[in-house]
């Protein structure tokens, strides 16, 4: 017991005095609350964090263009929504049975429990890459069913509290199962939904001689409310503007879209919308050789599949369901598969004709085995990814009992009960809502959270202790990395919490398919250091730097030495951009390093200033209905919220360089009790919109059939006749769901897995 008092007395000593808080600004309100410990001040005592409001409240980001205007893209958007509601949920869109919604079909994430483990995280080395040991000597490997027994898959003695041992720890990771994977030949346009590949055994994924689905080395996070994220995936990968052809916007130097213009021509055209990543998102999962495709298959190939089918002709469509009941061959107490048209026919009555209604043969390239393409075909992925958006972007989940609940004169709701307020209390005082911030939850909200912050600033913090809520998409924190304290860059509504050790999955620090970080940071510096070349995203050049939480330049010489600004003797110039509305002074604050100081101080290997770590960073996901949507994190490492409010108490798992400590640290009074810890999750239990927990519209669906491990179990698998290297599937059958929802709530992933 003494030597764990003076281990964590050497913690917040270190977090007190080696992350130095800026001086310029006076006391930081985090860091002072990593430090009540030491000062022996209770944190219920200290000022709370920002008070999360209703969802009603968010506005959804617009996308100039989409809809409006003289010349819009989409011109039915009640159609546009029926198509992505079809696509999205549609098996043939995958080449061996996946759809986008096998992986988020329960509150818009995954909850099987078989054959969901993968051998390493995303960026684990290959040759390292072994499925290992259970905390039962079992092997976790292909076709395992998972148990509570599993979880969590970092263990220590005691589960609050830093310093204690480590008694479980393995890099395996509960994704989601997709595909079989193989190499790409041909797509039929009509009769078997699969594809023809050229499949072998994967070389990990197989039992026995017998292939087994690939899985994925992130857990698939909920579809629900992803409208307000301004980047979407894990690493941030699928990026705000949809340029109509892949998940990489401006970056893209080959994106386009074929318009037929008056004079009959057509010509391939850059596309730019903003506020579109779910449009980007859904691009890549069809291409993916472990989500839902053989490899190389391309989205021109989906649409020459697809687009003479009837939509979801093998799924019943419930007459009923809120979005496709009207088009479905269902009657009342007949339910009946596919919908009575065509996914041609909803495209051209859901988009302006320019884009479909070109009758040449035209430059859109061909199939090795087939006929050249038509536009239709060559634009099938902007169809794809516009109508699947425009279906998510209904998917809002604004009638939880804390967005329901009457307001007193401070925000606070009154409808709580004393339990669920103490858990608000302990949501705002330990710091969970400067991550989880706004009314979704998470600060990835970015472009949504900013507008809000306009004309509800009291949303986003009191006078005491406030976050600056603006549209820019990098900030300034301290951390303490590489055995320094340093005031780091860091993309805005990203965070690494160390769930997992950096080398097993990169994240935020990764590279985009042409090499470029896809981290907005390190674009950031080299924007201040000149390197235009560097910078593939306009919204780092639109950065304020008199809007971060941490001063950066500033036009004085400050009393104190300072190793983190730049100041006049270093060479400044001002913002760019406006000064109206700054969150800093803009007098001192509205500054930037002179270009030639910046470049200087970007080579300098000690720098202090010109640093961005972002290394094992992810996207921080919204809280809303998180009662249904485990497992946990982006590895999927937790099934339960007592082990996430665990994990968070004791301060994480890793060090990890880029890991926010002034953010995620020892929690003391959850720690001590257990009430406290109890009521936090009775609180995060009010997220949860019933219209979710029973699948009433807008969460109503069609009927699906998704792979759920195959035949057999870890040790022996039955073949298919017709396929004998892959493994017969189990299917888990999801009944189809009208309006009115199902009389079946769903249940959190601990429930299944006690099944």
């Amino acid at each position: 017991m003494i030597s764990e008092v003076f281990r964590d007395l050497a913690a917040s000593i270190k977090q007190c005095f080696s992350i130095k808080a800026m001086l310029v600004r006076g006391v930081f309100a985090p860091f002072v609350l990593s430090c009540t410990w030491l000062a022996g001040v209770y944190a219920e005592d200290l000022p709370l964090g920002p008070m999360p409001i209703s969802l009603k409240e968010l506005p959804v980001p617009e996308t100039p263009g989409l809809l409006d205007g003289v010349d819009p893209i989409v011109v039915d958007k009640t159609v546009a929504i029926a198509l992505g509601k079809a696509l999205f949920w549609d098996s043939n869109a995958g080449s061996d049975g996946m759809a986008c919604a096998s992986c988020h079909f329960h509150a818009g994430a995954d909850r099987r429990i078989k054959n969901q483990i993968a051998p390493g995280g995303q960026t684990t080395s290959p040759d390292e890459l072994q499925f290992s040991l259970s905390v039962l000597n079992d092997l976790l490997g292909p076709n395992q069913i998972l148990s509570l027994s599993d979880f969590p898959l970092h263990r220590r003695e005691n589960p609050l509290q830093e310093f204690s041992s480590v008694v479980f720890d393995t890099e395996n990771s509960v994704g989601s199962s997709g595909t079989f994977g193989g190499e790409f030949i041909a797509a039929n346009r009509s009769g078997s939904s699969v594809d023809l590949c050229d499949r072998g055994v994967d070389p990990l994924f197989h039992v026995g001689t017998t292939g087994t689905r690939r899985v994925t080395a992130r857990n698939a996070p909920t579809v629900i409310n992803a409208v307000f994220n301004h980047r979407s995936f894990w690493d941030g990968r699928a990026n705000n503007v949809f340029n109509g052809s892949s998940p990489w916007g401006d970056r893209d130097p080959n994106a386009g879209v074929w318009v037929k213009h008056n004079d009959g021509q057509v010509v391939k055209q850059r596309l730019h919308l903003i506020n579109a990543s779910l449009a980007s998102l859904a691009t890549a999962p069809p291409l993916n050789a472990t989500e839902m495709s053989c490899r190389h298959r391309t989205l021109m190939a989906l649409g020459r599949k697809l687009l003479s089918r009837r939509p979801l002709v093998n799924q019943n469509v419930h007459w009923e369901d809120s979005v496709l009941g009207g088009l479905s061959f269902s009657r009342p107490g007949d339910l009946q598969a596919g919908l009575n048209t065509t996914y041609r026919d909803l495209v051209r009555r859901a988009f302006a004709p320019k884009y479909w209604n070109y009758s040449g043969a035209g430059e859109f390239g061909a199939p090795a085995h087939g006929a050249p393409y038509d536009q239709m075909e060559a634009n099938f992925a902007m169809f794809f990814g516009l109508s699947i958006q425009l279906y998510e972007s209904t998917l809002i989940s604004d009638e939880a009992p804390f967005d329901n609940s009457r307001r007193d004169g401070n925000n606070q709701p009154v409808d709580l009960t004393a339990a669920e307020l103490n858990g608000l209390k302990q949501f705002r005082v330990n710091m969970c809502a400067l991550c989880h911030l706004g009314p979704n939850f998470s600060a990835a909200s970015v472009n949504a959270n900013a507008e809000l912050a306009e004309t509800r600033p009291e949303v986003f913090g009191q006078p005491t202790f406030f976050i600056s809520t603006t549209a820019n998409v990098v900030d300034r924190i301290p951390v303490f990395a590489r055995n320094r304290a340093v005031t780091t860059f860091y993309d805005t509504g990203f965070s690494s919490t160390g769930v997992a050790k950096e080398s097993a999955d990169i994240g935020l620090g990764g590279v985009d398919d042409f090499g470029n970080p896809l981290s907005f940071s390190r674009q950031y510096l080299q924007h201040l250091a000149g390197n235009t070349a560097e910078v593939v995203d306009q919204d780092v050049t639109r950065v304020r730097a008199c809007d971060f939480q941490e001063a950066f330049a500033v036009n004085f010489q400050p009393l104190f030495l300072t190793t983190s600004v730049f100041t006049p003797v270093n060479g400044i110039r001002p913002q760019p951009q406006t000064t109206e509305h700054c969150y800093l002074p803009a007098e001192t604050n509205a500054f930037l390093p002179a270009v030639a100081s910046a470049a200087a101080e970007l080579n300098n290997p000690d720098t202090a200033k010109m640093v961005a770590e972002v290394n094992a960073s992810f996207k921080v996901p919204s809280l809303r209905n998180v009662e249904l949507t485990g497992p946990y994190m982006h590895n999927g490492s937790m099934a339960t919220l007592e082990q996430v409010i665990e994990f968070y108490t004791r301060g994480g798992n890793f060090d990890n360089a880029a890991k926010q400590v002034t953010r995620v640290f020892q929690l003391h009074n959850l720690r001590f009790s257990a009430k406290h810890r109890a009521d936090l999750i009775a609180f995060l239990k009010t997220l949860t919109d019933e219209r979710v927990r029973y699948e009433r519209a807008p969460f109503d669906h069609p009927e699906i059939f998704i792979p759920h491990g195959h035949e057999g179990d870890s040790s022996h698998v039955t073949p298919y006749d017709a396929y004998p290297n892959q493994a017969r599937d189990e299917f888990l059958a999801i009944p189809a769901v009208g309006a009115n929802g199902s009389e079946t709530p769903l249940q959190p992933f601990a429930g299944y897995l006690a099944q």
